[in-house]
């Protein structure tokens, strides 16, 4: 079943872990993910879906849109990772009961959720897809690690550019990238936040990647011609992503 037709089938799920796991599921697994989601909801950009702090009775599933996971300090926020369609948000937060951060939407974002008494029961009654939902968290938990590292290793213009090859990376996973690129509604500022640069570093390190014909922002579109420059002026590698490549497994490896 190709991914558009999964989306057809499971309209609320049908990109969950799709270029990485998702193969591992069963129609049946598939199913039930589908029916214990709730009713989708859809939000403006900049509705704050979580609060840190607030008590959390449900996870939430992002069907379409973009959602950064923020921290605030000194009146100053700081994105640090941010989740395409397909991704469970917060799972995390069945455990944890309360975020130490915020779940903020960027553009206009929709979602359905889950009630954690439902997770509670995949949990006892259903191992494997509990597993896979294990497995949803633990990528949230790779991708925040290479965050950290690049953020100590790379300038301004190199972090943007590992970060735009990431989120190209990953839209291509659930079919929503293009060959030369991909829509996005972050703007600047949201960059700014996302790679802990003042507003005025950002916007030399995005002329920076024009210049240097990397990548092109502009109006929420990025236009990349070589993806491989690209990748490699970002010291950007998938593996973290457990897609295709030498990460990439199945679950009775």
């Amino acid at each position: 079943m190709t991914s558009s037709d999964e989306i057809v089938q499971y309209p609320k799920t049908g990109r969950f872990l799709a270029g990485r796991l998702r193969h591992d599921m069963s129609e049946g697994e598939k199913a039930e993910l589908e029916s214990l989601v709730g009713e989708i909801q859809t939000f403006g950009d900049g509705h704050r879906l979580i609060a840190r702090g607030d008590v959390c009775n449900c996870s939430t599933m992002l069907v379409e849109g973009f959602m950064l996971r923020t921290l605030e300090s000194e009146d100053r926020r700081y994105g640090v990772s941010f989740h395409v369609p397909g991704d469970f948000v917060d799972l995390h937060c069945f455990a944890l009961k309360r975020l130490d951060h915020n779940i903020d939407c960027v553009g206009p974002t929709t979602i359905a959720q889950v009630p954690h008494s439902a997770i509670a029961e995949i949990m006892k009654n259903r191992p494997h897809l509990a597993r896979l939902f294990w497995f949803s968290t633990m990528l949230d938990a790779a991708m925040h690690r290479e965050w950290i590292m690049k953020l100590e290793q790379l300038t301004a213009p190199k972090r943007i550019a590992h970060i735009f090859a990431e989120i190209w990376r990953r839209l291509e996973m659930v079919e929503l990238g293009f060959a030369d690129g991909f829509e996005t509604p972050l703007r600047q500022a949201d960059l700014a936040d996302m790679c802990g640069a003042t507003s005025i570093h950002t916007n030399r390190a995005l002329a920076d990647l024009r210049n240097k014909g990397i990548a092109d922002f502009q109006r929420g579109e990025v236009r990349i011609p070589d993806r491989e420059r690209l990748e490699r002026y970002g010291g950007f590698t998938p593996d973290h992503l457990y897609g295709d490549g030498a990460l990439s497994f199945r679950l009775d490896d």
